[in-house]
C-alpha cells in the first residue's frame, strides 16, 4: 500500500498537478503518518526514486525541476508542523552541493535533525570553501556537516577535511558527510577522513545521537580500503 500511494506521488509530482499531489500526500497525512515519519517515510523516498528517474533520463530535465520544487514545498510544510525537542545544546553548520536537489536532500536531513533539539545552521550550496573554513574555526560548531555534496565539491571537500586537521583550530569539530555523492561512492567518506558518515537523514540522525565522540582514524584514509560501519569502528 505505502509502494503504491509514493507511486502515485511521484506521478503527480512528475506531471507538475501540485493539486494532486498535494492531495495524494495529505491521504498519507491522515492515514496517521506524523510530519517527522512523513518526511523520512513518503518524501525521502520520493527524492530519492526522482533522482534514480533523473540520472537515467527517465524524466526530461523540466519534469524533474518542477517535481523537485513541488516537493521542497512539501517538506516545508512538515517543517512548520512538525513538534520539536528542546535544545540539547548541539550546533551543527550544515551545507550541500549546488543543485536544488542537493539543498532539498539537505533540508530533510537538517529539519530531521533539528526536531531532535539540534541547533542548526544551514547555509545551502555553492558557499566557497575559505568562508566555510574561517565560520567553523570562529564559531566552533558541534558538527560540520556536508550532506548531499556533488562530485564537483570534492576537491574541496577533501582541503577543507585537511586543513582543518592541519591548523587544529576546531579539534572539537565533528566533520560529517552523507546522502549525494558520498551514498553512490563505496568508501568514499572514509577514505577522505570523515568522522562519521551515513546514507540517508533517519540513519544520519541516529549517528549524530549515539556517536559524538566518533573521530576519523589517520589510518581510515586509504583508497580502495573496504568500507567499515561506524558502529563496528566504535
Amino acid at each position: 500500500q505505502r509502494g503504491s500511494r509514493i507511486s502515485v506521488d511521484i506521478d503527480a509530482l512528475v506531471s507538475g498537478e501540485r493539486q494532486m499531489a498535494r492531495l495524494a500526500l495529505e491521504q498519507a497525512v491522515q492515514s496517521g503518518f506524523e510530519a517527522d515519519r512523513l518526511v523520512a517515510e513518503v518524501y525521502w523516498p520520493i527524492y530519492q526514486n526522482l533522482e534514480r528517474l533523473s540520472r537515467s533520463d527517465q524524466i526530461s530535465a523540466l519534469a524533474h525541476g518542477a517535481a523537485t520544487r513541488m516537493l521542497r514545498v512539501l517538506v516545508d510544510q512538515a517543517a512548520l508542523t512538525a513538534p520539536r525537542a528542546r535544545s540539547i545544546g548541539r550546533r551543527v553548520l550544515a551545507v550541500c552541493g549546488p543543485t536544488d536537489p542537493d539543498e532539498l536532500a539537505a533540508q530533510i536531513a537538517v529539519d530531521l535533525l533539528e526536531r531532535e533539539g539540534f541547533d542548526i545552521r544551514f547555509a545551502g550550496g555553492s558557499i566557497p570553501t575559505d568562508e566555510i573554513l574561517e565560520t567553523v574555526q570562529r564559531d566552533q560548531p558541534d558538527v560540520l556537516l556536508l550532506f548531499a555534496s556533488a562530485p564537483s565539491d570534492l576537491p574541496a571537500i577533501r582541503l577543507m577535511i585537511d586543513t582543518l586537521n592541519e591548523i587544529g583550530a576546531a579539534r572539537e569539530t565533528q566533520i560529517v558527510v552523507g546522502g549525494g555523492v558520498f551514498y553512490r561512492a563505496e568508501g568514499l567518506a572514509e577514505e577522505i577522513g570523515a568522522d562519521l558518515w551515513a546514507n540517508d537523514p533517519e540513519e544520519l540522525v541516529e549517528a549524530i545521537l549515539d556517536q559524538p565522540d566518533q573521530r576519523m582514524d589517520p589510518a581510515q584514509r586509504t583508497v580502495g580500503k573496504t568500507r567499515q560501519t561506524k558502529r563496528a569502528a566504535a
